[in-house]
């Protein structure tokens, strides 16, 4: 489970949803992503972090 994902979603007043039509994915494949199932590409973790302001290096930090 990638909770620091979830923390920054929830600080933005977003349901994942949003977050998946902001980046333009399918909210099933964003919630694979947040749950840590499915990694995402380069270019979808950077999409992501400029949603939610945050590095996109996490998603391919282990320890994050």
């Amino acid at each position: 489970m990638r909770d620091w994902l979830k923390l920054a979603r929830e600080s933005k007043s977003l349901v994942q949803q949003d977050v998946a039509n902001l980046v333009g994915i399918e909210r099933p494949y964003y919630t694979m992503i947040e749950t840590g199932s499915r990694k995402p590409s380069v270019k979808i973790a950077k999409k992501l972090a400029e949603v939610l302001e945050i590095d996109w290096t996490l998603f391919f930090d282990d320890n994050a």
